[in-house]
């Protein structure tokens, strides 16, 4: 599909067809198995947690509930993006239109700009708590917590809509084929026609902007935490502040490596396949959403022990059904 844009001569395309992994050809439909097990993972494993938090109400602390909607971002990032892989893998359901393809690129980096901010939430959390331990319960209200993260949703759409608005205003005359598995910002822009300096320009603008500030004030925050931590006297107190910091790093380690690797690797290794590219795409969005309920799940000791919990309840319940005796002839009814 194709329409005439501003009453110019200028073909701009509407519609595109999204080619995730167009190497491989026929065989990307053996890649449907792999990555539909990956998604559901990603959600069972997320929604167990999150449904722990919920469920326990000595888990309804500032750190859980965090902990909870950064696992809750997790899932609606792997669905933004998973099932129109799937969908892409099949030449029947490939098309997407222009505005759809929009909507998914607003969500796909909303999504990851938002992850990011609630980390730094979970930062400033964590150096009340720890620095200021005795005023923690005055200071981190559910007000300040619903504020924070509307600021955090708030600073995410500010950074993601500029470049997704510079992006629709894109004439797309080079193709209507988008070799990816989604509407990533780069290979959207491959297809555009004319001058898109601009649009790189301010895409790696933010990126960059985005990524130093979160990393200065990630490292201004730990540092004052793990200061403060080694001065608690208490041996014990001490350890489960330097085990929570360490689970928080963790996350963050994961998050940001994934996508300043990707970042690099697209950049340099320019003489890579596009299936590369796309892989390495898929590993920075698809991991952090991976680990991050098992790294919180195993790491945190309150969640641990209430999965533990849940899961021996379980299976003392299937232990029981399966002894259960049968009714005798005699039990039966008539």
């Amino acid at each position: 599909m194709s329409s005439w844009t501003n009453g110019s001569s200028n073909l701009s395309y509407t519609s595109f067809v999204l080619l995730g992994f167009p190497g491989l050809k026929e065989s990307r439909a053996l890649l449907v198995l792999p990555f539909l097990s990956i998604y559901l993972v990603i959600v069972s494993a997320n929604a167990l947690v999150i449904h722990t938090v919920v469920a326990q109400r000595s888990l309804h602390q500032p750190m859980y509930l965090l902990i909870a909607l950064l696992l809750a971002v997790n899932i609606c990032a792997a669905t933004t993006v998973v099932p129109a892989m799937l969908l892409s893998f099949s030449s029947r359901f490939s098309r997407i239109s222009l505005a759809r393809c929009l909507v998914q690129m607003f969500c796909i980096y909303f999504l990851i700009v938002f992850d990011c901010n609630i980390l730094l939430v979970m930062a400033l959390d964590r150096y009340v708590a720890i620095c200021y331990p005795l005023r923690y319960p005055e200071i981190v209200t559910g007000q300040l917590l619903a504020g924070l993260v509307g600021a955090a949703a708030a600073r995410s759409t500010c950074t993601v809509a500029p470049v997704v608005a510079l992006a629709s205003r894109v004439h797309f005359c080079r193709s209507d084929v988008i070799h990816h598995f989604a509407c990533e910002h780069m290979a959207l822009m491959k297809l555009s026609c004319g001058d898109s300096s601009l649009n790189k320009t301010v895409g790696l603008t933010v990126r960059i902007f985005n990524r130093v500030l979160d990393m200065l004030l990630l490292g201004a925050s730990y540092s004052r935490i793990i200061h403060a931590a080694f001065r608690i006297s208490s041996g014990r107190a001490r350890s489960k502040a330097l085990n929570t910091c360490g689970s928080h790093l963790l996350v963050i380690f994961t998050v940001y490596a994934s996508t300043m690797s990707s970042s690099i690797v697209y950049r340099v290794a320019r003489t890579a396949s596009q299936d590369v590219h796309n892989l390495l795409s898929a590993f920075y969005l698809l991991l952090p959403c991976l680990l991050n309920p098992i790294i919180y799940g195993a790491r945190t000791k309150e969640i641990r022990q209430h999965l533990a919990t849940a899961f021996q309840q379980a299976q003392h319940q299937v232990s029981s059904e399966k002894l259960q005796p049968l009714p005798s002839h005699r039990e039966l009814p008539a």
